[in-house]
């Protein structure tokens, strides 16, 4: 999870800048920032640990955090008294369920606790189909598959055509906030690099939704390699006290040793 909240800071600075070039530095900038997909994702994280009322607690920490960057139609939902899913397929679905795959004991258990906490607001097909992907690219990792197999599991159960590495995808990629246009793109940066750091960095540059295509690439580049404790110190001094204890409380769930050194 912690993976997904690193990809988010150091994406966050970049979103919209189009930056096309992952030789950036620092990694982590010292201007970087958490955005809504870390609130978002420790709202997962909350909700599933502690049983809590999905809608519940993303109200909650949206509202402890309204300045977040939130998309459009999920700040209307948000700060509304709206409780019904509204049909989107944003790339939100599948940056917030990093914890879903995290604590699960199955893939069908991941899957479903990713649907579980995506249809509330993300219910269209495309939108589940997105967060189910990312969640079982984490999940695979998780147990020891190799990318090729995760690679062809994708392929397989979500009719993802996966594009060989990001060198094919940069060149005409384009800023794109659905789920469609994100999630391939991200587990292809994730499955494609060399360890975690050259999988976010790939996803960054990509020129599209940096933020959260560093999320979503990050939560899978944890799994498969492993978050440096170096990097993940960086961005755990800025994290608000509440977070950490969510993130705490989800590596001790888990039985996971926390790689903030």
């Amino acid at each position: 999870m912690l993976g997904a909240v690193v990809g988010d800071v150091v994406g966050s600075i970049y979103e919209f800048r189009g930056l096309e070039d992952k030789n950036f530095q620092p990694l982590v900038h010292p201007a970087a920032f958490f955005t809504d997909d870390t609130v978002l994702t420790v709202a997962v994280a909350d909700a599933l640990l502690h049983n809590r009322d999905v809608v519940e607690a993303f109200k909650d920490w949206g509202h402890r955090y309204p300045d977040s960057g939130w998309g459009g139609r999920f700040a209307k939902w948000l700060f509304s008294d709206e409780t019904r899913p509204y049909g989107s397929y944003g790339n939100g679905a599948a940056m917030r369920v990093s914890p879903a795959a995290f604590l699960a004991t199955s893939l069908d258990e991941a899957r479903r606790l990713a649907r579980k906490v995506t249809e509330v607001t993300h219910d269209h097909p495309e939108g589940l189909r997105g967060a189910e992907a990312a969640v079982t690219a984490i999940f695979l990792a998780l147990q020891g598959e190799r990318a090729h197999t995760i690679r062809a599991q994708i392929e397989r159960d979500f009719e993802y055509a996966l594009p060989p590495s990001p060198e094919v995808i940069r060149p005409s990629y384009v800023f794109n906030e659905t789920c469609q246009g994100t999630v391939p793109e991200a587990i292809v940066c994730a499955l494609e690099a060399r360890d975690y750091e050259d999988a976010v960095r790939e996803a960054v540059s990509l020129g599209g939704d940096a933020d959260t295509l560093g999320a979503i690439t990050g939560a899978i580049a944890e799994a498969l390699y492993g978050l440096p404790d170096d990097i993940g110190r960086q961005v755990w001094k800025k994290l608000p006290r509440e977070m950490r204890v969510i993130i705490e409380q989800l590596y001790a769930a888990k039985g996971a040793v926390l790689p903030v050194g």
